[in-house]
């Protein structure tokens, strides 16, 4: 539409013209929004921290035997395929255990728990990414793939589907799983299974039962009501805490060999011995001066020395 004004001619637009272009842009602001917030659940349902943890004791058991890193892409295909593993399978244990999550106070806003995500795109979202996980380690070296698919299995079959519901000791399994990630970055960096392996994946296996024992007595009211044995309901807090003492000490002293026999240097070392120390001191003062205070604090501290073991054996 034309009109003049003063000899001279503008356009004038309709407002109602732009309207379609102004809902299509809303269209699409909400698309994104909606996609966003499924990858938030998505991600949530990795236990990200968890995950992150294992993965960095996979890189680490890999730059333990290929320290500098020489070719990047080996090392970016070990993180994708580890990751790709590890939440595929903890996607899996967080699908099965639906029922558990809505019963714990810790874990009922869980997204399977409270709804916001169905048990079938859940448990597709977890077989897609531990296939896909799997199956690049197998392409990238058999031993590994082996490695990476017995931690898998362990964890979800034998630890999750088999015994977590019927023993206490499922944790055993649950540890041996957690060792795989470095068992398995290791051997894909020498390309075999050595002493130093072992000893890695033994020190995140005696490792395992620190984390996991002092969170069992901190929700022990929510183990409790979701009828999972563990072991302060089974044994008792008093050995509990013995056994998180003597796990503690073990696991200390399992990495300190790896890093000795690495030939980890000496001003390292003595920063692993210090936090060593630190570890084996509050697992002591579960046994001798129990707090919920010191409970809390060693379930904290004992992610604390796992990474800064990770990070030390890594550089």
């Amino acid at each position: 539409m034309t009109s003049s004004k003063n000899g001279k001619y503008f356009i004038i637009k309709p407002a109602g013209l732009f309207l379609p272009a102004r809902l299509n842009l809303l269209f699409w602001e909400y698309c994104l929004k909606t996609i966003l917030a499924k990858l938030r659940l998505y991600w949530s349902l990795t236990k990200s921290l968890q995950t992150g943890l294992l993965l960095s004791t996979g890189l680490a058991g890999f730059m333990s035997a290929r320290c500098p890193v020489m070719h990047w892409y080996e090392f970016l295909c070990l993180a994708l395929s580890l990751f790709m593993a590890i939440a595929g399978s903890t996607i899996i244990n967080m699908w099965y255990d639906r029922d558990i999550d809505e019963v714990m106070n810790r874990t009922h806003h869980r997204p399977l728990a409270d709804g916001r995500l169905t048990p079938t795109e859940a448990l597709r979202l977890g077989l897609v990414l531990s296939v896909l996980g799997v199956g690049m380690a197998v392409l990238m070296s058999r031993l590994y793939g082996l490695i990476v698919f017995a931690g898998l299995f362990f964890d979800v079959v034998v630890y999750t589907l088999w015994l977590k519901r019927r023993t206490c000791w499922s944790i055993v399994w649950g540890g041996i799983s957690g060792g795989m990630p470095i068992l398995a970055g290791r051997a894909f960096g020498t390309g075999s299974i050595d002493g130093i392996g072992i000893l890695l994946a033994l020190a995140v296996l005696f490792w395992i039962p620190t984390h996991i024992l002092t969170f069992a007595m901190r929700y022990f009211d929510d183990y409790q009501a979701a009828k999972i044995p563990t072991f302060p309901s089974v044994y008792g807090f008093q050995f509990t805490r013995l056994t998180i003492a003597v796990s503690s000490v073990i696991a200390a002293l399992s990495i300190s060999a790896a890093d000795i026999l690495i030939g980890m240097q000496w001003g390292f070392i003595r920063v692993l011995a210090v936090l060593s120390a630190g570890l084996i001191l509050l697992a002591l003062a579960t046994v001798f001066r129990p707090t919920e205070r010191v409970n809390f604090g060693l379930l904290k501290y004992a992610s604390v020395f796992m990474l800064s073991a990770m990070i030390l054996l890594s550089i």
